[in-house]
């Protein structure tokens, strides 16, 4: 009898950038396939690598891709990020961060999911790379300012008032986490924000998209899915999932990777299909 081989374990690597290094994490499936494109995820607000948990190595061996995951410079294991986001800090991952990440993994094609401001991030990406992205995933993506964004907001923060809530964010973050925090809020509640959305970007974005999300999420209403899927070039799919919130691929795991590597498989194979007709 045979024993399955295990996967193998996920490798961490650090990209060199001007502004300071970035922490990254590759899994890779135990029957891999150079010839994929990897799938690169974008995070929350005060996500990291390590927040991602168990998602991307399920990801990985289900789509039969390589997943990269990546702290953004402030985050996680990456180097500290000091003052103030500014109000373009949205595109400016797709301009100033994600080309050298690129440059330096070696990879030319790849698929984006973002998670909520990591959405808008992809979104930015996939348009500035239309060329080379082959599918983009956003789940509880914002495409614009919503009131129920604002009071999610507002409340996440009077939560986090209470004891221990920094400590918790210290284990993924260490002495970035006030940062991290205070990044998200006082970025999304400043009045000089209100006017952000994603509107003339998304129809820039030419490859296959996917937008995912939570009926009772917290942070905005299926309008940004909506929005997404109905501006974008390319073809779409919006999927509100029921009873789900914020944070879909944490609340029901194997659902989101289903979901994504079904969408990954019809999609891709078609657009194969297309190209050798």
């Amino acid at each position: 009898m045979l024993n399955a081989k295990a996967p193998p374990q996920p490798k961490d690597v650090w990209i060199d950038h001007p502004l300071g290094r970035l922490a990254v994490r590759v899994w890779a499936p135990g029957s891999a396939d150079g010839s994929k494109s990897p799938i690169v995820l974008l995070h929350d607000s005060l996500g990291s690598i390590d927040l991602w948990r168990s998602f991307p190595k399920i990801l990985s061996e289900s789509a039969g891709r390589s997943v990269i995951a990546y702290d953004r410079l402030g985050f996680g294991r990456s180097d500290p990020r000091h003052g103030r986001l500014g109000r373009d800090f949205v595109a400016e991952e797709a301009e100033v961060f994600f080309p050298i990440l690129r440059e330096q993994l070696g990879f030319d094609r790849f698929i984006l999911f973002g998670h909520s401001v990591g959405g808008g991030m992809a979104v930015h990406i996939a348009a500035r790379f239309a060329c080379c992205c082959e599918a983009l995933i956003t789940e509880a993506a914002q495409a614009f300012v919503e009131d129920r964004t604002l009071q999610g907001i507002l409340a996440a923060k009077a939560a986090f008032q209470q004891p221990g809530q920094l400590q918790r964010l210290q284990k993924y973050h260490g002495d970035k986490a006030r940062w991290v925090f205070d990044a998200w809020t006082e970025t999304w509640l400043d009045p000089a924000f209100a006017g952000w959305n994603l509107e003339a970007v998304l129809p820039r974005v030419k490859c296959p998209v996917l937008a995912i999300h939570g009926a009772q999420d917290e942070y905005g209403s299926a309008l940004h899915p909506q929005k997404i899927a109905a501006l974008v070039r390319g073809p779409s799919r919006c999927e509100i999932l029921a009873n789900l919130q914020h944070v879909p691929h944490r609340e029901q795991e194997r659902v989101i990777v289903d979901l994504m590597a079904n969408f990954l498989a019809s999609t891709l194979s078609c657009t194969e299909s297309q190209g050798n007709s």
